[in-house]
């Protein structure tokens, strides 16, 4: 019986290599919050996916998606072709066709942009996707190779239903 006349159980471990005991309660604790972790690790990909993108058809000028990106609390767009991704575009993507270019207002960007360049110059053709049956974990587990900070979600036809950001994933968690 423990001090107070409670049942009480006792595990055996080792801190830094000196064996303690932890009490029932405490490894019952540790239990539930590997239970809720492993929980967390297996909720479905749409906990955190972004549905409502925004996206640019690949033969649209390439202007429309700067300016969509200005101001936006994205980064990322998806292009898509006959509704299907084909690559990704970002503000940086596209200021880097033009980066040399000194004084310039909007207006001259705007047309420089349409007039020398299209979509396929400036995105990335290399995209990073899972499908609609990954999990949460699945996701950070690519994010987290450091080398993408966005992942489109597709469908078994390979049709794009959403998106996940690394910003996605941190509000997660923070709401866990």
């Amino acid at each position: 019986l423990g001090r107070h006349g409670e049942q009480s159980t006792w595990a055996f471990g080792s801190v830094r290599g000196f064996p303690h005991r932890r009490s029932g309660d405490t490894v019952i604790a540790m239990r539930r919050a590997t239970q809720q972790t492993q929980g967390v690790r297996t909720e479905p990909i749409s906990a955190v996916m972004t549905t409502s993108i925004v996206s640019i058809e690949l033969d649209q000028p390439l202007s429309e998606a700067y300016h969509a990106l200005q101001g936006a609390p994205f980064q990322h767009i998806p292009v898509l072709d006959n509704e299907r991704p084909v690559g990704m575009l970002s503000s940086t993507d596209i200021l880097r066709l033009v980066y040399d270019v000194e004084g310039v207002n909007d207006r001259m960007l705007t047309t420089m942009l349409d007039h020398q360049f299209n979509i396929e110059d400036a995105m990335s053709s290399e995209l990073v996707t899972l499908p609609d049956t990954a999990n949460v974990h699945d996701a950070a587990e690519v994010i987290a190779t450091g080398n993408t900070h966005s992942i489109l979600v597709l469908d078994e036809v390979g049709s794009l239903l959403g998106i996940v950001t690394s910003t996605d994933l941190v509000r997660y968690l923070r709401d866990l």
